[in-house]
C-alpha cells in the first residue's frame, strides 16, 4: 500500500512539474476569443529593472558599449532662452527637467514625443496683449487671494441655490436648454430644481443695483445664476408649460388605471359563481334565524360575519357558511383568487382620482394659454430682429418647442377619451350598485373604495376559513389511518374495559388494606396506616371514579 501511494505521489509531482514547464514557455498565439493580442511581443515580458540587469551582465562580459548619441536640440521658440516678461501670466506647470533618451528600442520608437515635435512660431506681440497682467488689488498670478464678489442674497437662500447648481450644468448653458426644452441638457428634475431656485423681481433688483455699484466685481455663483435665469423672457411659463409635456403620460396613468382596476372589479365580481353561493347561504341562513322572508341583505353585512358566534361550538358564522358551501357547492373556490381586480381597486382613492382629473384638465387648458404668450413673445422678437442671450437661434426643427402645438394637440385628443372613460366607469359602478340592490339614494353615499375593500376583506376571511376548515379535515383524515376511530367496535370494546378493570385494581387495594390488623406493623416495620385517613382516601377514590 505504502509503495503504490508513493508512486501515485511521484506522478503527480511529475506532472506538475511538467505541466509548469508548459506554462512558463512563451506563448505562440495571444489571442483571446475575438480580442487580438498579437502585436505584443516577447521583449515586452521584461521589465525596465530587468532589461537594466541584462544590459549590466552583458556589459561586463564584453567589450563596452559606446554611449549613446547626444539628443537633438529642442526646438526653440522666439523667447528660448530669455526670461519670461514678468507682466505677462504665467502658466504654473510641472516642467520636466531631463528628457534622456529611451533606454532601449520600444514599439514607439528609441526617443521621447518631445524630440520630435516641431516648432511653432508665435506672434508674441499679440500674446502679451491678450495675456497682459493688470494691477488689480489681489494678486493673480499667485493666485493667494481670491477675488471679492458680490453677494447680496441671504445665507440660506444661498446656500440652497449653491447645492442645487451642483447637480445642475453651468449657468450659461441653461437659457439655451430651457429656450428649445432640450431634454438632453435638462431633465424632469432639473426642471423641478429650477422650479425652486427661480428668481423673484424682488431678488432681481438687489443683483442689478449691486453689479452697478460694483461693476469691476465679478458676482457670486448664486447671484449669477439668478441673473441669468432672470434674463430669459417667461420663464415660469416655459417651465411650467415644459413640466406638462413631459409629466402627461404619468398624470394620465395615475387616473386611468384605477378607473381600469374598477372596471374589472365589477366584471369579476359578476362572474364569480362563488360570490353568488355566499350571498344566496348567507341570506338563507339569515332568513332562518330571522324568521324571515328578505330577498336580500347589504353587502357591508358580510364584514360582520365573522363576529356573530353560535352558542354551541363558539365558532363563527362564517366556519359554518363556509361549511356549507364546501359541502353543496365542492366545485366552488376559495373567492379571494377570483377577485383580484377588487383587492387592487380597494387600494385606490377614487375621489384623488377626481380631482386628479380636474387637475390634468385645468392643467391642459393652462398649457394653451402659456403656449399663446409664448407664441406672441417669438413673433415679436422676429418681427424687431432681436436677438437676446440664449434666445435666438435657440428654437430648431427637431427640439420639443417646435413641436409643442402638435403635442399639447394630441394631449387634448388623448384627454378626452380620458374624459369619456372616467364618466361611463363611475355610471358602470353606480349601475353595478343597483344591480346589487342598493337604491339609488345609497348608490350616492357609497364610494367605490369603501365598497371593494368590504368586499375584499370578506374574500381574504372567507379564503382563512377555508383553508383552516382543509387543514384540519387533513389532520383527522390522518389520524384516522394511525389509530381506529371511536366509532369503530375496537375502540367501543376498549373504551368500555378500561373503566372497569382500573376500578376492580383500585377495590382489590383498598380491601386488602381494610384487612391488615391496627396493632401489626407493616413489612418495613412502620407503624400501621390510620383507619380513618384510609376510609377518606377510599371515599376520595370512589367519588373521583362515580365522576
Amino acid at each position: 500500500m505504502k509503495e503504490s501511494e508513493q508512486i501515485k505521489e511521484n506522478l503527480l509531482i511529475w506532472e506538475w512539474d511538467q505541466s509548469w514547464a508548459t506554462f512558463l514557455k512563451p506563448v505562440e498565439c495571444l489571442c483571446l476569443n475575438t480580442l487580438d493580442f498579437s502585436d505584443l511581443k516577447d521583449e515586452e515580458d521584461h521589465t525596465e529593472d530587468e532589461q537594466a540587469i541584462s544590459t549590466t551582465v552583458s556589459c561586463l562580459k564584453g567589450p563596452p558599449v559606446p554611449p549613446p548619441l547626444p539628443p537633438p536640440p529642442l526646438p526653440l521658440t522666439p523667447q528660448a532662452g530669455g526670461t519670461v516678461k514678468s507682466h505677462t501670466l504665467k502658466l504654473h506647470w510641472r516642467e520636466l527637467q531631463t528628457l534622456s533618451p529611451l533606454p532601449r528600442m520600444t514599439r514607439f520608437g528609441n526617443q521621447t514625443i518631445w524630440s520630435g515635435l516641431e516648432p511653432v512660431h508665435l506672434d508674441t506681440k499679440q500674446l502679451e496683449c491678450l495675456f497682459k497682467s493688470k494691477s488689480s488689488k489681489f494678486n493673480i498670478v499667485s493666485g493667494k487671494q481670491k477675488p471679492l464678489s458680490v453677494s447680496v442674497l441671504g445665507m440660506k437662500r444661498s446656500h440652497i441655490i449653491t447645492i442645487t447648481l451642483s447637480s445642475l450644468p453651468s449657468p450659461h448653458l441653461l437659457p439655451p436648454a430651457i429656450y428649445s426644452m432640450d431634454t438632453t441638457v435638462l431633465d424632469r428634475e432639473d426642471i423641478q430644481r429650477l422650479q425652486v431656485i427661480m428668481p423673484t423681481d424682488e431678488e432681481l433688483c438687489l443683483i442689478k443695483e449691486a453689479k452697478s455699484k460694483n461693476p469691476h466685481c465679478p458676482l457670486a455663483p448664486a447671484e449669477l445664476c439668478l441673473l441669468t435665469l432672470g434674463q430669459i423672457s417667461y420663464l415660469s411659463s416655459r417651465l411650467q408649460l415644459w413640466a406638462f409635456a413631459l409629466d402627461y403620460d404619468s398624470l394620465e396613468r395615475e387616473i386611468a388605471e384605477p378607473l381600469f382596476h374598477l372596471k374589472l372589479a365589477m366584471e369579476q365580481l359578476s362572474a364569480s359563481h362563488t360570490f353568488r353561493y355566499v350571498l344566496a347561504t348567507v341570506l338563507a341562513i339569515g332568513n332562518f334565524l330571522n324568521g324571515s322572508k328578505a330577498r336580500g341583505f347589504e353587502l357591508s353585512y358580510l364584514e360582520k360575519l365573522s363576529q356573530v358566534r353560535d352558542t354551541h361550538t363558539r365558532q363563527p358564522l362564517l366556519y359554518h357558511v363556509c361549511v356549507l358551501l364546501m359541502q353543496r357547492y365542492p366545485q366552488s373556490s376559495d373567492f379571494y383568487s377570483d377577485i383580484t381586480s377588487v383587492t387592487k381597486a380597494a387600494k385606490c382613492d377614487y375621489s384623488q382620482v377626481q380631482n386628479n382629473f380636474t387637475q390634468l384638465e385645468t392643467q391642459c387648458k393652462a398649457s394653451w394659454e402659456q403656449l399663446k404668450i409664448l407664441d406672441k413673445a417669438d413673433d415679436k422678437k422676429k418681427e424687431h430682429g432681436e436677438r437676446k442671450r440664449g434666445g435666438g437661434d435657440e428654437v430648431q426643427n427637431g427640439s420639443l418647442r417646435s413641436r409643442l402645438q402638435k403635442i399639447l394637440k394630441e394631449y387634448e385628443e388623448r384627454l378626452k377619451v380620458l374624459r369619456a372613460v372616467h364618466r361611463r366607469v363611475i355610471n358602470r359602478f353606480h349601475n353595478f350598485l343597483l344591480f346589487l340592490g342598493y337604491s339609488k339614494a345609497m348608490v350616492k353615499e357609497i364610494k367605490a373604495e369603501d365598497f371593494c375593500r368590504t368586499v375584499s376583506n370578506f374574500s381574504l376571511e372567507y379564503r382563512t376559513t377555508q383553508q383552516t376548515i382543509l387543514l384540519q379535515r387533513e389532520r383527522e383524515r390522518k389520524s384516522g389511518r394511525e389509530s381506529p376511530g371511536l366509532n369503530t367496535p375496537a375502540a367501543k370494546k376498549k373504551h368500555q374495559k378500561s373503566p372497569s378493570q382500573h376500578e376492580n385494581e383500585e377495590q382489590l387495594k383498598l380491601e386488602e388494606i381494610l384487612r391488615t390488623p391496627e396493632n401489626l406493623s407493616g413489612p418495613d416495620g412502620t407503624l400501621p396506616r390510620n383507619r380513618r385517613r384510609l376510609m377518606d382516601i377510599q371515599g376520595a377514590v370512589t367519588r373521583k371514579l362515580t365522576w
